[in-house]
């Protein structure tokens, strides 16, 4: 069911030796592809980028993962519930380490009542000016009409599609550093601005169509209904927690792990109370872990009928 090169692979052959969860959900930021395209013309040249992970970086990665005060302290102690809040307090850690961040969820207000936006990142862009980094992590499923565009993906909860992201991004949130509200309380220009998006897409049986716009090299997956469960290959299995989402898992721990059986059960229970389709790992030992081989959104038996006839909002 995973007939391309997998990203997970790649990932533990890079960043086996780190063993926090949150230092690798930052490395799996700083170096996973990009969902989006930069050279593609349908963004314009609107798309931002880290490039590629440096000796430097990956060596300050190893030091953090040895002792993670810094980043612990960043965090703080409160539990996260909202993995973009997540993925968003670790790049601002990230940027602020590397001597770049000016700003993070600046609001600007026109008046009292009245917020016009919020700027994810200001980051430096010389002496006298700023870059404006729109950052998102998203997940997608692919429907099962072909090969399509952005607005083929739609969110687990069919709330939204990466079309209709991209069009509030790109038509609304970048143009914020030209507002006047914001050139009055910006103490430098916004030059440069861009949307950075990460996150995985998820395909019917592994099939993966060439897409304009997405990087052909992006994080990818599988999703298949519950009836379907027993096509996928005969493995262990992890129900992955939101915050653990981002990076490929890599645990000493055996204690989430499940059977097929004791799989389909659980989803089962899960789906009688609730329609949110549910994000697992296949996982094999390696050495004295486990490690992920491969992901996919497991969905109700009526996710594609509803999807079908599901129209997400504008």
């Amino acid at each position: 069911m995973n007939p391309a090169p997998s990203y997970q692979a790649a990932f533990h052959a890079r960043w086996r030796h780190l063993t926090l969860a949150p230092v690798r959900a930052l490395a799996w930021l700083l170096d996973s592809p990009d969902l989006l395209d930069s050279a593609a013309p349908a963004w314009a040249g609107r798309v931002a980028t880290l490039g590629p992970v440096t000796d430097d970086v990956a060596a300050w990665l190893a030091r953090l993962d040895a002792d993670p005060s810094a980043l612990n302290a960043a965090l703080g102690e409160k539990p996260y519930t909202r993995l973009g809040l997540y993925a968003e307090k670790l790049m601002a850690f990230y940027f602020a380490q590397q001597g770049l961040l000016v700003a993070h969820g600046l609001q600007i207000r026109a008046s009292r009542n009245d917020t016009v936006g919020e700027f994810d990142f200001l980051l430096e862009n010389g002496p006298d000016a700023l870059e404006h980094i729109e950052f998102a992590t998203k997940f997608y499923l692919q429907g099962e009409s072909g090969a399509g565009g952005p607005d083929t993906l739609v969110g687990p909860n069919l709330a939204d599609t990466l079309g209709l992201k991209m069009r509030k991004i790109f038509e609304r949130q970048l143009a914020l550093g030209q507002h006047p509200a914001a050139q009055a309380q910006l103490p430098r220009p916004v030059t440069k601005a861009g949307a950075l998006v990460k996150g995985w897409l998820f395909y019917p049986a592994g099939s993966w169509p060439a897409m304009q716009g997405i990087t052909e090299a992006h994080c990818r997956g599988f999703w298949c209904a519950l009836n379907e469960l027993g096509e996928l290959p005969d493995e262990t299995f992890v129900i992955l927690p939101k915050l653990a989402w981002l990076a490929p898992l890599r645990t000493a721990s055996s204690a989430w792990t499940m059977t097929r059986a004791q799989l389909s059960a659980e989803l089962a229970d899960r789906f009688a109370a609730s329609n949110a389709p549910v994000l697992i790992a296949r996982i094999h030992a390696h050495d004295d872990a486990l490690e992920e081989v491969d992901r996919g959104f497991i969905v109700p038996n009526d996710w594609r009928t509803r999807a079908t006839t599901t129209q997400p909002p504008n």
